[in-house]
């Protein structure tokens, strides 16, 4: 089904980051006009009033559209919300079928509350944290190969995670892609890696891996004042 016809293009409030890829990726696969609103969370941006109106938990990203239902302007935070309500609006990568919206749905809310979690915590004890401490970088690396040896399992009799490809595909992508960082041997995973080659093949998943990639080189995260405003939850 075609995307409706959309005259304003959506603001998406944005970082450079597996979430924020999510919905780059969503908004190139359907065709969506959107215009980037960066929220610098090295500098504390997510902080701002303006951005707590709209995403409330202080995360990016979030997205306002414009052309909302009955045609009213509509915002939505967090990540996999954002892919649902743009799955219904366009009738794209989420069926309206029952029975396949919740294996879509099954994947999507496996990647949000376990895979997205569990790989961000392997990332800040292996890479980011100041103090190396074995037994969190041991207990994170050992629950990320655990997950994706799940994700082999799923994806060995099925081209992507849910049957067709769907916003649970992409909600994943952005973070498997990561996986030396997550102190995995992809070769170790050899379904994951097929869908992984095939996922970032697609245009539109390149495309959107690569908006505003120039600006994450505007935070050293091995800075102090980059990881107190992470990690310590405080604006500059």
């Amino acid at each position: 089904m075609a995307a409706p016809a959309q005259q304003k293009p959506i603001d998406l409030y944005y970082w450079p980051t597996p979430n924020g890829w999510k919905i780059t990726i969503m908004l190139e696969e359907c065709g969506l006009p959107y215009t980037i609103h960066p929220v610098n969370i090295g500098k504390g941006d997510q902080f701002k009033p303006e951005f707590l109106a709209i995403s409330p938990n202080n995360r990016m990203p979030a997205i306002v559209d414009p052309e909302g239902p009955d045609g009213k302007p509509i915002s939505v935070f967090e990540s996999g919300a954002i892919l649902q309500y743009l799955g219904r609006k366009t009738g794209q990568f989420y069926p309206a079928d029952e029975r396949k919206r919740v294996e879509v749905d099954q994947w999507l809310f496996w990647q949000m509350g376990g895979f997205g979690p569990m790989l961000g915590q392997t990332h800040h004890f292996r890479i980011y944290a100041p103090e190396k401490v074995q037994y969190a970088i041991d207990r994170y690396t050992n629950e990320a190969n655990r997950l994706y040896g799940v994700l082999n399992k799923r994806l060995s009799d099925r081209e992507y995670v849910a049957g067709d490809y769907s916003i649970a595909d992409m909600a994943i992508v952005g973070w498997a892609k990561l996986w030396e960082r997550q102190g995995q041997n992809i070769d170790d995973f050899p379904h994951v890696k097929r869908w992984l080659e095939t996922m970032l093949a697609r245009p539109a998943v390149e495309r959107g891996l690569k908006v505003s990639s120039e600006i994450r080189q505007n935070n050293d995260m091995q800075d102090p004042n980059v990881q107190a405003v992470l990690f310590g939850q405080r604006a500059r």
